[in-house]
């Protein structure tokens, strides 16, 4: 079975063409080869299928096999991975996804290559209850939480298709984020679990983060993440509407335009290596 190792911002992915491979068993075989030791190595699967609706369809499977919404660094990707093999002649691509379909904007460097991607993100949920939180309120914003185990911090929750809980705080440099993050992923008050981002602010248009990811762990970016931490920042008026995400594995360009509600999100796009599996079991 043939695979492209590829990476948005350094949120790196198995993907897999769907059009001429088959997975029977795509939560298995991701726990196995994103393994970093006895596997492939990565932050998850993701699968380029055919769709009925939209260009292409995505599905996308995290590290410990579990399958989420949506990924913005993982659209990104695919956008180039669909043009640059030639599966498309289109430099506007649409994406089906758990979270609703998504526009990718490619655009090509001058030997008709992708090199970055704009995907139409969609428009925020802030409503606590559809995030999802426990919490029956139009926005979760700024709020204390006592989470136990001596983590307690000021969140606000945003949904980009699939959940975030933001913190805004100093030092993100020297948190221990292995202790924190998954005492925050897997508390009760996330009926799904969260993804959890820690935003120390530079100015009104440059923020750094740290992410924690349902069912990876710590990554290297986070495409959805970095969206809904410049949400959370003007809400709580901290960031401009265009702001620059600066993550260990690069920087992403967000916009969170007024005039369609709708969250951009800018990013380069990466193939790290083409490999081959010999599958010896059923994963």
């Amino acid at each position: 079975m043939k695979f492209t190792k590829m990476h948005g911002t350094g949120n790196d992915y198995i993907y897999v063409n769907g059009f001429v491979e088959t997975i029977e068993n795509p939560a298995e075989f991701a726990k196995k080869y994103s393994d970093r030791h006895k596997g492939i190595g990565s932050d998850g699967l993701i699968l380029i299928l055919p769709s009925e609706t939209c260009d292409f369809r995505m599905r996308m499977f995290n590290a410990d096999g579990s399958e989420s919404e949506m990924c913005g660094n993982a659209s990104r990707c695919i956008g180039k991975y669909v043009y640059d093999k030639g599966m498309t002649d289109k430099t506007e691509v649409s994406l089906e996804t758990l979270a609703g379909v998504k526009i990718l904007k490619l655009f090509l460097n001058d030997d008709n290559k992708v090199v970055k991607v704009t995907v139409d993100m969609g428009e925020p949920e802030l409503n606590g209850l559809k995030i999802p939180t426990i919490f029956d309120m139009p926005r979760v914003m700024n709020k204390t939480i006592d989470f136990g185990s001596a983590v307690k911090y000021n969140i606000t929750t945003v949904s980009m298709g699939n959940p975030h809980a933001v913190i805004f705080t100093h030092g993100i440099s020297a948190l221990n984020l292995p202790q924190i993050g998954p005492v925050i992923e897997n508390s009760s008050i996330f009926p799904h679990r969260t993804n959890t981002e820690f935003i120390e602010v530079i100015s009104r248009d440059y923020v750094k983060m740290r992410v924690w990811e349902r069912g990876s762990g710590e990554t290297l970016a986070c495409g959805t993440g970095a969206c809904a931490a410049v949400v959370a920042g003007v809400l709580n008026d901290l960031n401009e509407r265009k702001t620059t995400v600066e993550l260990l594995g690069g920087e992403l360009n967000i916009e969170w335009c007024e005039a369609d509600n709708h969250v951009y999100l800018t990013g380069g796009a990466e193939i790290v290596y083409e490999g081959e599996i010999i599958l010896i079991d059923n994963a």
